[in-house]
């Protein structure tokens, strides 16, 4: 069907897309700039320019999507449709299809300037963190890039979350690696592929060892960190070139773990866009653990004469049926200014049940608002 709108000459398309097709199209459009209405515009065009019949696109279990394209262009692909004998959904698909295929991701390395770091932290615990590191990173993938998730939490949720198991205390892992106790092992054996749709091989985790409740204790004792602030920095050298981001999703403290994330996230000479990003509720309790951090993060950077960015604030399980507590704690958040608030995440199933199904949110709901909303931060620290 359409409905003529004849502020710009296009015509509302509305028509049935399979989810898997229309997340797609609308991800790559945003990836490579365009507007979704342009792609299917030139995706259409496309279309009536090939040669010879095209595969046949999966239209079943479409779900409703909806553009807009110039009219009289629509006009003649309708008539076209019927004269190649095709339904107009399996011509609009067929298009849409076209248009991905001939416009792929880009290239997205950042060939010599090394990754981005970014460290997901707040020594407060149970406001999300894990959950934001695992689907920002997905969405980063989802996107062109190659990102390595850092399970720096010696509980492993993040690990645990996307279905796998602890290394074993006995193998290498990223704590022995930092303390000189690795034995020559590279982290790169213990990597684990983390599968699903866009992702392609792409997103990598380093999964976490128990052996991480002994670290602040061996980052003072072991003669091998003269420096413990550099220990985690020193330990992921090995696989940075592998990556255009390393997103570490930090331990709930403010020991000295977590100095060797802020030092590890420190902007670098010239600036390269890595820092802090402090995932928080609507509650006061989300504030006054924010200023421990803030004080933390002060004191590293005067001792070490260094700067460490914030990215920004996630607002996370947001629920405005609680009422003025927790939307007078968002404008309190969104009044500071610098950072900013990248997102406000409402507390919603999907992310509960990515969990209890051992997938990332992104694999588990890709067209869910939570999902979403992963990309539109990745966007945000990522143009």
């Amino acid at each position: 069907m359409s409905v003529h709108s004849t502020s710009d000459d296009r015509d509302k398309v509305v028509t049935r897309l399979h989810p898997q097709l229309r997340r797609e199209l609308t991800i790559r459009a945003a990836t490579v700039g365009v507007a979704v209405q342009d792609a299917v515009t030139e995706g259409i065009l496309a279309w009536r320019q090939a040669a010879g019949p095209l595969t046949t696109v999966d239209t079943a279990r479409g779900a409703s999507f909806s553009t807009y394209v110039p009219s009289e262009l629509y006009r003649n692909f309708r008539a076209e449709c019927s004269e190649r004998g095709i339904q107009y959904t399996q011509g609009l698909a067929q298009s849409i299809r076209l248009w991905l295929d001939r416009n792929p991701l880009p290239q997205r390395h950042r060939a010599g300037a090394g990754p981005r770091r970014i460290a997901l932290g707040n020594q407060k615990g149970g406001v999300g963190k894990t959950a934001l590191s695992a689907g920002i990173a997905a969405a980063l993938a989802e996107s062109g890039f190659r990102v390595c998730l850092v399970d720096f939490d010696p509980q492993g949720h993040l690990t645990r979350q996307l279905g796998h198991a602890h290394v074993p205390i006995k193998g290498p892992s990223l704590t022995k690696a930092m303390v000189g106790e690795g034995g020559g092992h590279d982290l790169r054996e213990i990597l684990i592929r983390i599968e699903g749709p866009g992702l392609a091989d792409r997103l990598h985790l380093l999964p976490a060892c128990t052996d991480g409740f002994l670290l602040d204790a061996k980052l003072v004792t072991s003669r091998e960190v003269r420096v413990k602030e550099t220990a985690l920095e020193r330990a992921l050298a090995q696989l940075e070139a592998d990556y255009d981001f390393v997103v570490v999703d930090c331990p709930p403290s403010l020991g000295y773990a977590m100095d060797t994330a802020l030092y590890y996230v420190r902007t670098r000479e010239g600036g390269d866009g890595s820092g802090i990003i402090i995932p928080v509720q609507a509650e006061d309790s989300s504030a006054d653990a924010y200023e421990l951090l803030r004080e933390q993060i002060d004191s590293l950077c005067d001792d070490l004469d260094v700067e460490i960015a914030d990215l920004g604030f996630i607002v996370n399980l947001f629920d405005s049926r609680k009422g003025f507590v927790v939307k007078s704690a968002l404008e309190g958040w969104e009044s500071i200014g610098t950072p900013p608030v990248l997102a406000v995440v409402p507390d919603l199933k999907d992310q509960r049940e990515a969990v209890r199904m051992k997938l990332s949110l992104l694999t588990h709901a890709p067209d869910s608002e939570q999902a979403e909303l992963m990309r539109t931060i990745a966007r945000r620290i990522a143009p």
